[in-house]
């Protein structure tokens, strides 16, 4: 809309100072005659810009002048809180809104905090996805973000890794969490509260029913405890293995002096254990249980007959 994108190049030169209409027209994303129109708009509105040609030349806003069309809105509120996460506001659908709030805050404050905001800026980064994290694309997460903010129910079409593998489910969204990379949706249903990751949602309908989230319903503590319980399901099992001191760096295991180190660790299961033991090669020795020595073992023998020759 126009007016939004006047305040914005207000703002613009409020922030920046000098700017030519090609860096104005670039940072809007419209034509430099369209820039030029916006201008003139603005100075017959009262105020107080104006320009100068050359080399040096460009718009600038007249020496103390400040505008106080600072007031955030709702959409802009909520993407200011995720400006630390990079592309997080966009993958919300709130890209635009949070460059906005971004000039809005930067407007707001005096020069020498904004010389300090913008230090900040380009000295840290926050990039949450671990290296060899695959994070796949998540299509449905602005819809899915729609009907957290608006307290709505939706029905999820949802792929999962047990049988039957697609199902159909009226959910009740109570939140949204960003873990490793991926988007979790906390939500309310027939089984009670569950966990669904939003790039395994493959269809969502929305029957625009609002809902209440039950009383005392926390976030932050709902997810805490369901970590925890995860963690606890996770590792049921233990192997006692022997490593060498490499060994015990890469399991973070305390070496036992120069030499071979006794330990039990917790695993997931036989199978699981079997994939990461196996990435340690020749520096640990599975002692037990024995299950999982001999599927070992077979592999390497399997190895060994591939690549002897």
């Amino acid at each position: 809309m126009r007016a939004s994108r006047l305040v914005t190049l207000l703002l613009l030169l409020q922030n920046r100072g000098r700017m030519t209409a090609r860096e104005l027209a670039g940072e809007l994303e419209v034509s430099v005659r369209t820039v030029y129109r916006d201008v003139d708009a603005l100075a017959a509105a009262g105020i107080p810009l104006y320009g100068a040609a050359g080399h040096a030349g460009g718009y600038r806003l007249v020496d103390g002048y400040r505008t106080r069309l600072t007031g955030l809105t709702a959409d802009e509120a909520q993407a200011a809180f995720l400006a630390a996460l990079p592309g997080t506001a966009a993958e919300l659908g709130l890209g635009e809104a949070l460059a906005t709030a971004q000039l809005k805050l930067r407007a707001a404050l005096p020069a020498e905090l904004r010389e300090h905001a913008d230090r900040i800026k380009e000295r840290f980064l926050l990039d949450a996805p671990g290296w060899y994290g695959d994070v796949g694309r998540t299509p449905h997460l602005a819809a899915v973000a729609a009907a957290v903010w608006s307290r709505r129910a939706v029905v999820l079409k949802y792929r999962r890794w047990r049988a039957p593998e697609e199902i159909e489910r009226r959910v009740e969204p109570y939140g949204l969490v960003l873990k490793a990379g991926r988007w979790y949706l906390v939500a309310g249903g027939p089984s009670g509260i569950r966990t669904y990751r939003v790039d395994q949602i493959i269809g969502l309908d929305s029957p625009q029913e609002e809902f209440t989230v039950p009383e005392g319903f926390d976030l932050a503590e709902h997810w805490r405890r369901h970590l925890a319980e995860f963690r606890a399901r996770l590792h049921t099992g233990e192997a006692l293995v022997r490593l060498t001191p490499e060994g015990a760096r890469r399991l973070g295991v305390t070496p036992d002096g120069d030499g071979w180190t006794e330990t039990r660790v917790p695993i997931e299961s036989v199978d699981h254990a079997h994939g990461e033991f196996l990435r340690l090669g020749t520096d640990i020795q599975v002692v037990a249980p024995a299950e999982l020595r001999d599927r070992i073992a077979g592999t390497v023998r399997a190895l060994a007959a591939r690549y002897g020759g």
